[in-house]
């Protein structure tokens, strides 16, 4: 577990199961996630019974960020495509409900997740994607320090037309969680 004044990180857990049946079926959010289809809870209980895997064998690697004052699940953050080899890995952060949002808790959430990244895993850097129209996330990115490094014009399809991503890194050399 990682902790601030203000959230927890921790691993999945059974009880867990009704928020991520609810945030992985929420349509509102599978642009940001690249999901099409809808998870049932046989396969959500399978993915949190599973979830222990070394990070080594699963290539990834998903918490729950919950807060401090109530013990309330409030969201996920996702190292994903980790490479042990470059020893890089993505991340992606999702914060539920609006009334959570703009609070501190996400950037939070990155700040502990990179010390994890950096000084348990001993990455040399991490990097995500995010679409041009997430003014949130791209402010929340250069808020904890990530630099834009470049952009893929027209990478995601939305209905009939086309979005930029951005793309931040973050590099263990630069990383100074203050």
């Amino acid at each position: 577990m990682m902790n601030d004044e203000n959230i927890l990180i921790r691993a999945l857990e059974p009880e867990d199961l009704e928020y991520l049946y609810q945030w992985e079926n929420n349509m509102d959010l599978w642009d940001v996630s690249d999901t099409l289809t809808p998870f049932s809870h046989y396969t959500l209980k399978k993915y949190v019974e599973n979830s222990h895997v070394d990070i080594y064998c699963s290539k990834q690697l998903r918490l729950m960020i919950v807060r401090m004052e109530d013990k309330t699940p409030i969201g996920l953050i996702d190292l994903y495509d980790f490479d042990p080899y470059h020893l890089r890995a993505g991340l992606g952060i999702m914060i539920h409900n609006l009334e959570h949002r703009k609070q501190g808790y996400a950037s939070s959430a990155i700040k502990l997740m990179l010390d994890y990244c950096f000084e348990t895993l001993g990455l040399h850097q991490v990097y995500s994607s995010v679409p041009q129209c997430n003014v949130a996330s791209l402010k929340l990115f250069e808020a904890t320090g990530f630099t834009r490094t470049g952009y893929r014009k027209e990478w995601l399809k939305r209905g009939n037309e086309w979005e930029d991503v951005i793309y931040f890194q973050q590099l263990a050399s630069t990383w100074n969680n203050n």
